[in-house]
């Protein structure tokens, strides 16, 4: 029995020798082959009368008939997780074997495998035996996402195999998701006026944030807005607490608080660095002029080690015991008097 011959492969970029003249592969339209001669000519023939030409031969493959190797983002790849490059890199041996014959790590010299052979399968049955050999390895894959892995790859390279959840660039404001940075900057404008208004409601909130930007980026910039249930999640993960809905008194009370320290500090002596914290009870007392009032709990602790330098203050009423033992000033006593600070009245005069 004869040998089956070779089928006849044409990409574009190949050189052949056709009706006499040298011509080179320029495009591919459907069956038909688009040529340019030496001399400048076009011409459009059907592939299947090129290769039955006498005179039809193969001159040489446009870039030795190996897929161009587009570069992947290196910067992007780098920043990717190990075992996601290491998966893209799997799928990337497969897909270079289906399209050349031969992995990307193949030696020079080394022969394709007859079942991905290009001079004897056609991509098709190339995909193919991909498949079930991927089926028997027991990764089950359909011919239409390998197919699509496939086109990403001649697009992007590597970094087309990228999963795609790792390759997604993360939001400029963490809950934005892929809403627009100037919409966000927008809602956050809005939001941010809401301190001396009245109390009002998330739709009132967008009738400022397009007004926004329309000031800013024109009118066209007002189509940038999703929509509204799509807005009002925008609105819960940009607003703290829902403060801008709720009451007002409490908003402007929390936008008059200080920008607290974040500075370390350390304190050598007892008393250098003393701390003073106050809360009201939520008991009721008669203080000393005889209103009834909830009294507040003043405490303090000296940041040298870590102790209470003053006892608690529950109430500016004065100890009924009166007898007691002079004794030494308190850390908290002495950072009063070096900054000359009135001692409270009921503090037992000892030192």
């Amino acid at each position: 029995m004869a040998e089956l011959a070779p089928r006849g492969v044409l990409r574009v970029g190949d050189r052949i020798r056709f009706e006499g003249r040298n011509q080179q592969v320029i495009g591919l339209e459907g069956t038909a082959l688009r040529l340019l001669s030496d001399e400048g000519d076009t011409s459009v023939v059907a592939a299947g009368c090129v290769m039955a030409a006498v005179d039809f031969e193969v001159l040489d493959r446009g870039a030795k008939a190996v897929l161009e190797k587009i570069l992947p983002p290196f910067a992007l790849v780098d920043a990717l997780p190990p075992p996601v490059v290491e998966q893209a890199r799997f799928w990337e041996r497969h897909v270079v074997e289906v399209i050349t014959g031969l992995p990307p790590d193949a030696e020079e010299g080394t022969a394709p495998r007859p079942e991905y052979d290009p001079a004897w399968r056609t991509l098709l049955e190339r995909e193919a035996a991909k498949l079930a050999e991927l089926a028997a390895a027991g990764q089950q894959m359909s011919r239409r996402t390998f197919l699509r892995m496939r086109r990403r790859y001649e697009a992007e390279g590597l970094w087309g195999l990228v999963d795609g959840r790792p390759r997604k660039p993360p939001a400029p404001v963490p809950g934005t998701g892929r809403t627009d940075e100037r919409v966000v900057e927008a809602v956050t404008e809005a939001l941010a006026g809401q301190t001396h208004l009245s109390t009002g409601d998330r739709r009132r909130l967008m009738l400022r944030a397009e007004q926004i930007l329309a000031a800013k980026h024109g009118e066209e910039a007002v189509r940038l807005l999703p929509t509204r249930a799509t807005f009002y999640r925008l609105v819960n993960s940009l607003a703290k607490n829902n403060e801008s809905f709720g009451s007002a008194t409490i908003r402007r009370q929390r936008a008059l608080r200080p920008v607290g320290p974040f500075t370390p500090s350390m304190a050598a002596r007892p008393g250098e660095i003393v701390q003073v914290d106050s809360t009201r009870l939520d008991v009721m007392a008669v203080l000393d002029d005889g209103v009834v009032a909830r009294p507040e709990l003043t405490r303090s602790r000296s940041m040298s080690r870590r102790a209470r330098s003053a006892r608690p203050c529950l109430s500016n009423q004065e100890p009924a015991d009166s007898a007691y033992r002079p004794r030494p000033p308190t850390a908290f006593q002495q950072y009063l008097d070096h900054r000359e600070l009135p001692r409270p009245r009921w503090w037992r005069q000892g030192a």
